[in-house]
């Protein structure tokens, strides 16, 4: 899983959506799933965002509890983590989406 912490209103978030929606379109139909997590406060905003914006794969809102946030030590966002089948942390801190190095690491990964 590559999960993106993020929220609608931060700048470096909005930024990131068009290179996540490629990484998105590139490994469709293989053995990863994209997760983003908002940290939004407003459900509402959040929702009408995801619509409007037509976000793909696995979207999430974490409904007002940070405990997720403090249990990574997420000091900001976005946050990008890269996690195997089993849960245990790959990379704790991947590059972004914009950044070459993301599409380097998913195609290095074995099964994809």
């Amino acid at each position: 899983m590559y999960i993106d912490v993020w929220a609608t209103w931060c700048g470096p978030c909005n930024a990131e959506i068009p290179h996540l929606k490629k990484l998105e379109e590139e490994f469709e139909g293989r053995n990863i799933y994209f997760v983003s997590i908002s940290c939004d406060d407003s459900r509402n905003a959040w929702e009408r965002f995801v619509q409007v914006k037509q976000l793909g794969g696995i979207q999430l809102h974490m409904g007002g509890d940070k405990s997720f946030m403090e249990a990574i030590r997420c000091k900001g966002i976005p946050r990008f983590m890269l996690i195997d089948q089993d849960g245990k942390f790959l990379n704790a801190n991947m590059p972004r989406p914009s950044d070459g190095k993301t599409l380097e690491i998913l195609n290095a990964l074995p099964g994809l």
